[in-house]
């Protein structure tokens, strides 16, 4: 999963995939169940593949679907509450490196306020206690 470049860094490949559009938000919202932690919240709704999908579909749509949303009652300053939600997402992205599970789930991270002030260890150890109940 590491690849070396030229400068001798390492860069991990780990992407996670976007979930993208207002009706697919509002969905997840709506029938998604609720994971409540320290620093964020997650709602989660796992991908269901009816019999007889065929196999390249089902590999084209594993993986975690992901989705951010922060409203202006955290911060006022959108700088912040961008910085709330790349925390959020670098914890995610960097616990899923560990894991060798493909699981098809869409999430909606919803981080809270603490978030900003708070190490970034202790969102990580909330992300890692949501993914032990997935």
């Amino acid at each position: 999963m590491l690849e070396v470049l030229k400068e001798g860094r390492y860069y991990d490949l780990v992407k996670l995939k976007h979930l993208r559009g207002r009706k697919l938000n509002a969905h997840v919202m709506r029938k998604g169940r609720v994971w409540k932690g320290d620093t964020l919240v997650v709602r989660w709704l796992p991908i269901i593949f009816k019999d007889g999908v065929d196999p390249a579909v089902i590999k084209k749509n594993s993986g975690l679907f992901v989705g951010t949303m922060a409203s202006t009652k955290l911060n006022k300053s959108a700088v912040k509450r961008n910085r709330m939600r790349r925390r959020c997402k670098e914890a995610l992205r960097k616990a899923v490196i560990d894991r060798n599970e493909n699981d098809a789930v869409q999430l909606l991270l919803c981080p809270r306020s603490r978030s900003l002030t708070c190490d970034f260890s202790d969102i990580q150890s909330d992300v890692e206690r949501f993914l032990s109940t997935l």
